[in-house]
């Protein structure tokens, strides 16, 4: 039988990272070795979520890489697309390979998808924000705003967390600056690496009670 060991338990008074929740559609895209399609499970289910396979970028192998897009829960192709998401990662794969090989999460937002946000397109925004910035980023990614980071000598701050909150309100949006009616905002614990979200709407109900 398996031995399964205790987690470690993370010390709750770390750092934490606040950035805006935007009101889109969870999206992914994940970028890997050619020589991965058949373990990975996409190439036999899934032919047609692999839309570009590029040689020769250095990434330690001699096979190639390939790309795909992904909703929250299902690998997507372009006859059976998230609000356009995998259209997209088609139509800029061969800047996305900038990203790098793995698994990269964000919020595939703008026009048409939930709040709209007043823009005339949509925008892919990713989540990890340790990692990215404006200066590392591929030219047709954004990154979410970081609206404040705070270390919590005795666990979280609810007075850091609400100033953040009011102040969000007050200005609006900054991933969109002039829109008025922002979501909310993700509060990250760093140690326990885990991701916590607070809204201006429903935040004692949550959507499906999550």
């Amino acid at each position: 039988m398996e031995f399964v060991p205790f987690p470690k338990i993370p010390r709750l008074s770390r750092p934490i990272i606040i950035t805006e929740k935007i009101d889109g559609t969870n999206a992914s895209i994940y970028i890997f070795a050619a020589n991965e399609i058949s373990i990975e499970g996409i190439h036999s289910s899934h032919p047609d979520a692999i839309f570009q396979t590029t040689y020769g970028l250095g990434f330690g192998h001699e096979f190639g890489c390939c790309i795909a897009a992904a909703s929250r829960n299902r690998w997507l192709t372009l006859d059976n697309d998230n609000a356009g998401f995998a259209k997209w990662v088609k139509e800029n794969s061969e800047e996305l390979f900038k990203l790098g090989p793995g698994h990269h999460f964000g919020e595939w937002w703008g026009k048409g998808i939930q709040r709209g946000y007043g823009l005339a397109e949509k925008r892919f925004s990713l989540f990890n924000v340790s990692r990215w910035n404006k200066e590392n980023l591929p030219a047709c990614v954004d990154v979410v705003p970081i609206l404040g980071e705070d270390y919590c000598a005795y666990g979280y701050d609810n007075a850091f967390i609400e100033l953040i909150m009011l102040n969000l309100a007050h200005v609006g949006s900054i991933a969109a600056p002039g829109f008025m009616q922002p979501e909310g905002i993700v509060i990250y614990h760093t140690s326990g690496n885990v991701l916590f979200k607070k809204t201006f709407e429903n935040d004692e109900v949550g959507k499906g009670n999550g």
